[in-house]
């Protein structure tokens, strides 16, 4: 019986000690020690056993808590790491964003947003978070393409991370032809519905034949449309003076046409100039009157083109800088 009771005392002890570290208060072992008659290594052990507890019901609750020795007070504090887990209004945007990409296959699809809510969001609103999905799920349209290159994507990504050369076989859009090319590559890009591979060309007779010939940007490549992917042994080297630079990059390549950098001006009369900025991101305001903007911008390649036309009488006086 007496150890019944001391098993009692001590579940007893461990749940009043959780309750103080949760309304904030410090835990003193030596003050501990001496409320409860019992030494400070049980305190110590109290203490153990409450951080093992907040450590497995972090892989249920998806909140990561720990319990912390603060010199400064001299005692332990309970103190919240991080979530682990996204919020259910986190999980449905990240679906939807996903949804809306179509990036990948129907199959691809539903695995990925299967596997998202159900590492991401608690047990008991799953279903929920599928119910809000579940239509555009079911009527989903992959892309015509219906090529899986996930893992191929992992493989350039790992080449890039560790600087090595590439040779791939790809199929080109205007003629449909297949050719080889050895490539240094720097980025993986996303933009409207497909993945892009960025990389510099190794070989001086190909270059020949580009507008920009040792233009300081690279050349861009749909990752759907690589047929084969080979990551060789060699490496290169970007100097750091001049190494790529993919976040100034991805402000002036938004259509993933190939060109040269070129400076665009242009007057837009729409309603809604928040839209332009967004969509080309070094797009800045030179002046503005009755309602009517002036706008330049840095842009690389020609797929700008094709949206100024695509706006109608919206934008005007488009000429460029040279």
């Amino acid at each position: 019986m007496e150890e019944l009771n001391n098993k009692g005392d001590k579940i007893q002890r461990i749940l009043q000690l959780y309750s103080k570290l949760s309304d904030g208060y410090i835990i003193n072992k030596a003050e501990e020690s001496q409320r409860y008659g019992v030494n400070e290594r049980s305190i110590q052990r109290d203490i153990d056993d409450i951080r093992n507890f907040l450590d497995t019901d972090a892989k249920r609750t998806g909140i990561a808590n720990t319990i912390v020795y603060d010199r400064n007070v001299k005692g332990y504090r309970l103190e919240a790491i991080y979530k682990l887990r996204l919020t259910n209004s986190e999980v449905l945007a990240l679906c939807k964003i996903l949804l809306d990409s179509r990036a990948f296959t129907k199959k691809e699809m539903v695995s990925m947003l299967d596997k998202l809510i159900s590492c991401c969001v608690p047990k008991n609103n799953q279903k929920l978070v599928k119910n809000l999905i579940k239509n555009e799920e079911f009527h989903y349209v992959e892309l015509r393409h219906k090529t899986k290159f996930i893992d191929k994507m992992w493989d350039i990504g790992q080449a890039i991370r560790e600087t090595r050369y590439i040779e791939i076989e790809y199929q080109r859009l205007k003629d449909k032809k297949k050719v080889t090319r050895k490539l240094k590559p720097v980025a993986i890009m996303f933009s409207e519905y497909y993945f892009y591979l960025t990389a510099f060309i190794d070989d001086a007779e190909v270059r020949q034949n580009f507008d920009v010939i040792n233009d300081s940007f690279p050349t861009i490549y749909r990752i759907d449309r690589i047929k084969s992917l080979k990551v060789l042994d060699e490496r290169f080297h970007i100097p750091y003076s001049s190494r790529f630079e993919e976040g100034e990059f991805r402000k002036r390549i938004q259509f993933m046409y190939g060109g040269k950098l070129r400076k665009i001006t242009f007057k837009y009369s729409g309603l809604d100039i928040d839209a332009v900025l967004d969509r080309l991101p070094t797009a800045q305001i030179i002046s503005e009157e009755d309602g009517v903007y002036t706008v330049s911008a840095e842009v690389f390649g020609d797929g700008v083109d094709m949206w100024l036309r695509g706006q109608g009488e919206r934008i005007t006086l488009y000429s460029e800088d040279t």
